[in-house]
Formats: structure tokens, sequence, C-alpha cells
């Protein structure tokens, strides 16, 4: 169990976060990724309700989500600049796979929405880890993308569906590097009632 508790440690202190531009081939085949998400799934789900949804944007469907993404731009940036265009195409193709995470909740339920969605982060978290556990890295993005109504209705199943963050997997182009870590006096403390 030592070895087990070790490497499972090891595993969480070395997860980084990978930059989506520097994620190239290989990403996950099809039975890795099936693999990636059935862990993700995994979370804390007070009421069993699963409420989120993973929705793979696979290669052969990245023009179109290029498109969809330039159109959505377009609405509050009528005129984009190049600069603007290009920013938009490197969101829709980089990383060699994409999973775009809905948060789902069902309202009019005993269990708040605000627990919903956090079930929903704790899933994308999942499928992070998952990645990083099968040799991957990820990025998890949010942005402008995430919070357009015109992103949204291409991907939600109803109103109370929102774009929880995109989610590219591949292999880092280059070593992933430390970020700086909060101090734990800074997030632990005691509570003295």
């Amino acid at each position: 169990m030592l070895n087990d508790t070790s490497s499972a440690l090891s595993l969480l202190q070395t997860r980084r976060s990978g930059r989506p531009r520097d994620l190239v081939e290989p990403g996950p085949d099809a039975e890795q990724l099936r693999e990636i998400v059935k862990v993700a799934s995994r979370t804390p789900d007070h009421g069993k309700l699963a409420p989120w949804r993973f929705v793979h944007v696979p290669r052969e469907k990245r023009g179109a989500f290029a498109q969809l993404l330039h159109q959505a731009f377009r609405v509050a940036n009528p005129e984009p600049s190049r600069a603007e265009e290009e920013a938009v195409d490197r969101l829709a193709y980089q990383a060699p796979t994409l999973v775009v995470v809905l948060s789902s909740p069902i309202r009019d339920h005993k269990i708040p929405v605000w627990e919903q969605e956090l079930s929903c982060g704790a899933a994308c978290m999942n499928l992070l880890h998952a990645a990083h556990a099968m040799g991957f890295a990820g990025g998890w993005i949010t942005g402008w993308s995430t919070y357009s109504e015109e992103v949204r209705r291409a991907f939600a199943h109803g109103e109370d569906e929102r774009i929880a963050g995109l989610l590219y997997i591949g292999t880092p182009a280059h070593p992933l590097e430390e970020r700086p870590r909060p101090s734990l006096d800074h997030v632990l403390s005691e509570w003295n009632g």
C-alpha cells in the first residue's frame, strides 16, 4: 500500500497545466479518451445527479468549431484585427484533443445548484488528473469563448447549461514549468472556535 500511496501522491504533486498552444501529438486515442472521461466522472456528486457533460470536438470538426468561434467573436467585435482572428484560430486548433465541459445542473432539486457546479469543477480537475496519469498534459481554458452565448448555444442542451471550460489534452512540446504556489500559511489555518 505504501508504494501505491507514494505513487498516487507523486502523481498529484507532479501534475502541471500545459499551455494548450504547446500541446502537440500524440493526444489520447479514442479508448484513452473514454478512460479519461470515465475517471473524470468519478467525482463527488451529491445526489448522484451527474450535473456535467463532456463534449469531444474531434480534429475533423475543428474547422467548424473555428467558424463558430469567429462568428461568436464578431458579435462583440464586428471588425476584428488580423491578430484577433489568428488568436481565435489558435483557440480552435491548438492541442490534439479538445473536450468542452458543460455544467448541467438540475434546477429545483434539493441539491443546490452551487453544489452541482462545484461537482462540475471537480470533474474538470479529475479529467486533468486522469490525462496526467496517462502521460499527457492538459490545459483548462475559460475566457470570452466560454462566456459567449453563441458558443454556449452550440453545445448546450438547455438554457441552464453553461460551459465550464475548454479542456485541451496532448503531449507537452516543452518541459512544463512549475509556477509559484501559495504558501501553506496563507491558505491553511486552524479554527479556534
